[in-house]
């Protein structure tokens, strides 16, 4: 407990999934979170959650896609809480899953849009504010499938890809001024996110159990 005790961190795509588990567990270490999300509903509960429990919180609508909203947002948390030590860029989306040659060229960029730009952005505007707290964590989720390929949503197994190699590159420019960059790349964790892609392919059940199948226990990841 209090290992991140005085630190404020923003988390986008933090209203549900992987994003809602870290506040939480960031809030209980002692940070004071800012989610970012477009699930207006969702974040504002988890806010009212944290802060019911004596955790300092507070949500922004961000979309990540857009470079102004991220600029002004995270100027705003840095201004609200007096600070800014960690970004967990988190918000991503699936998009389709057809095969590469029946993909269209606005379903290839949406994903680009959210999951690369959205990281992207965010760095880009958190750094002068890392830099302003004498250095901090930039946390980029990536995937599995930023490291292994497979059959299937190739826009999102590209995005997954340029995260992690961002994450590198970014981790040597930044080392200096005393700002960690680490991806972390999960593989099946039970979120709406995967949810939602089961439910497209037709039946959730036995998508899941096939999903499960495929790791050494038998069932896939929660998001805490």
């Amino acid at each position: 407990m209090n290992r991140l005790k005085g630190k404020v961190a923003i988390i986008t795509g933090g209203s549900q999934g992987i994003g809602r588990a870290c506040a939480i567990r960031m809030a209980e270490e002692g940070a004071a979170i800012a989610v970012f999300d477009v699930l207006d509903a969702a974040g504002e509960a988890l806010v009212a959650e944290l802060i019911g429990r004596g955790f300092p919180s507070r949500y922004w609508n961000v979309d990540v896609s857009n470079e102004t909203n991220v600029h002004t947002a995270i100027d705003a948390a840095a201004v609200h809480f007096g600070r800014l030590d960690a970004l967990v860029n988190n918000a991503g989306i699936a998009g389709v899953s057809r095969p590469t040659h029946e993909i269209t060229e606005a379903e290839w960029d949406r994903v680009q849009a959210v999951n690369v730009k959205g990281v992207f952005f965010g760095v880009k505007h958190a750094i002068s504010h890392l830099k302003r707290a004498g250095g901090g964590s930039i946390i980029n989720l990536s995937s599995i499938y930023g490291i292994v390929g497979a059959p299937d949503v190739p826009p999102y197994h590209a995005s997954k890809g340029a995260v992690r190699l961002m994450t590198k590159t970014d981790a040597l420019l930044y080392a200096p001024d005393h700002i960690r960059v680490n991806s972390i790349h999960p593989g099946f964790i039970w979120t709406p996110m995967v949810e939602a892609f089961l439910r497209s392919q037709g039946d959730v059940a036995a998508g899941r159990q096939a999903i499960d199948a495929l790791h050494p226990l038998g069932h896939m990841g929660e998001p805490d």
